[in-house]
């Protein structure tokens, strides 16, 4: 790429780095630098689909990194006329960094921000954590890890480590490559934070509890993917699937030819059962696989054993999480929950225990039984949501310092008028922005913003998200109150979340 001179020779300049691969070429604005569409990792294709990842490719001369590399292979929403599209190359192990305009003489501290989908949607550069590199003082990392069937397949026929947790390699590899590379950007390679919400947030708790992951990271956040819940065993994996490969034809010589079929084959497998409200996170098409060597123990198990990674740790959920999941589930179809549906599917969830449910969760103590229903989902945490967090809490707490949260920030949008309230992902907006406009936030939403990024640094900074001028946030213990975060004179303020969400009844019963 020709240089100019003059002002755009500044300009290019300010925009270049070296890292070990090459040469970069991004953008630089008046207040951050951005480098898009890096490779973290070898093109996991053809004989590399299926094992972990190899070394990133190197380059002569300098790279163009002004644009996001590929998403890896998924279904997008589709539309009112059409049905869910395939986007995306395996081609797609990238990552994009956010800096401040100026290095200060000091390397500053570092987000690696893992983000959601279930596990079988999204990108890294969907989100844009300019704010946050900016107000902050941080450097941010976004990165893309491979999805669904590609990402979590664990077959017998499957020699590599990571098998069933492909993702889980990709995740470790770029954190690798920030340790090698991000000081080249004004990071600090020793003080590395990794974030995630939703999918994103399970992944922290995976990263926790990799023997593969110790000494990558110093700090975590996780926000809406609660560290309490387990993910699939490999048997249960393995027996998944066998039935998936003798769905697809390939019951003998099956991983050449699973290897063989196009993503288009992959792409759909286990796609409408990823947003089942009524469902546990291990009962996901797609999730990280426990009992591996990869990943021998469940998160809370590595917590409570003083196996997983001792560090700081941020840990919440959004006070009404799972309102959009019934939403999509039952009223977005037509058919809200009513009131002889509700103790029927609480005992498919329950079992013996449907009754006590109801009597603590009455259809009639609620506007309808649709919002029974999320309430019942949210403060049981079995997907996502409150309680389920806190043995995680109360175990990550002997061992390092733990700071939960509540989001309780309504957003005033509504699913055919369901009311979402502070509904799952309703956070991201005042950390980042993502796809499409941000939203249009009164002022006390934009100093609600500004404390929730403060907060957040501050915490990558110092393992302390405590600075002045911010409401104080207590560090957790068992029982304890928990930070309310919503705007207003009295939006950020310690609550009583375990009274609040009933997890004395669901946590010892």
């Amino acid at each position: 790429m020709p240089l100019d001179t003059g002002v755009a020779h500044a300009r290019v300049d300010a925009a270049t780095v070296r890292i070990a691969q090459g040469t970069l070429h991004g953008l630089a604005a008046p207040d951050h630098r951005t480098f898009a569409g890096i490779p973290y990792a070898a093109p996991p294709t053809g004989e590399r689909r299926w094992r972990a990842p190899a070394p990133a490719p190197t380059w002569a001369g300098v790279r163009d990194a002004t644009t996001p590399g590929n998403p890896c292979p998924q279904l997008d929403g589709g539309g009112p006329d059409r049905p869910p599209a395939q986007i995306g190359s395996e081609d797609c192990l990238f990552l994009n960094v956010v800096t401040p305009a100026t290095r200060p003489a000091e390397r500053l501290p570092v987000i690696v921000w893992i983000h959601g989908g279930g596990f079988v949607q999204g990108a890294g550069s969907d989100y844009d954590l300019t704010r946050m590199a900016t107000q902050g003082k941080v450097v941010t990392v976004t990165l893309n890890y491979r999805l669904g069937a590609l990402g979590f397949l664990d077959h017998p026929a499957m020699d590599d480590p990571y098998a069933g947790n492909y993702a889980l390699a990709d995740q470790q590899a770029a954190l690798r490559w920030v340790r090698r590379n991000v000081a080249a950007f004004g990071g600090d390679p020793g003080n590395v934070t990794i974030a995630g919400q939703s999918a994103g947030g399970f992944s922290v708790c995976a990263q926790l509890a990799a023997p593969g992951s110790r000494g990558l990271f110093q700090k975590a956040i996780v926000q809406s993917g609660p560290c309490g819940n387990d993910f699939v065993t490999r048997s249960a994996a393995r027996e998944r699937a066998t039935k998936i490969a003798a769905d697809l034809g390939c019951a003998t010589q099956t991983l050449a030819c699973l290897r063989a079929k196009p993503v288009a084959d992959l792409l759909p497998i286990g796609a409408d059962q990823v947003f089942t409200a009524t469902a546990r996170i291990g009962d996901m098409p797609w999730i990280f696989t426990a009992d591996t060597p990869a990943l021998p123990t469940q998160p809370l198990e590595a917590l409570r054993r003083g196996t997983a990674a001792p560090v700081p740790l941020v840990q919440g959920n959004a006070r009404d999480e799972m309102r959009p999941f019934v939403a999509v589930q039952f009223d977005a179809q037509g058919r809200p929950v009513t009131a002889q549906q509700y103790p029927e599917i609480l005992a498919s969830l329950f079992g013996d225990r449907a009754q006590a449910v109801l009597d603590r969760y009455p259809a009639d103590g609620y506007p309808s039984p649709s919002l029974a229903l999320a309430g019942v989902l949210t403060d049981w945490g079995g997907k996502l949501g409150a309680c389920s967090q806190l043995p995680a809490n109360d175990a990550a707490a002997r061992r390092a310092p733990v700071y939960a949260y509540e989001f309780a920030e309504s957003s005033g949008q509504q699913i055919v008028g369901f009311p979402l309230g502070a509904a799952h992902a309703a956070e991201l907006p005042y950390l980042m922005d993502g796809p499409g406009s941000p939203p249009a936030f009164s002022p006390e939403q934009r100093e609600l913003s500004r404390d929730m990024i403060a907060y957040w640094t501050r915490f990558a900074a110092t393992g302390d998200p405590n600075a002045p001028g911010l409401p104080r946030w207590a560090a957790y213990h068992p029982g304890g109150t928990v930070l309310s975060l919503a705007s207003g004179p009295h939006g950020v303020r310690p609550v009583d979340f375990v009274s609040g969400h009933h997890c004395a009844f669901w946590n010892h019963h």
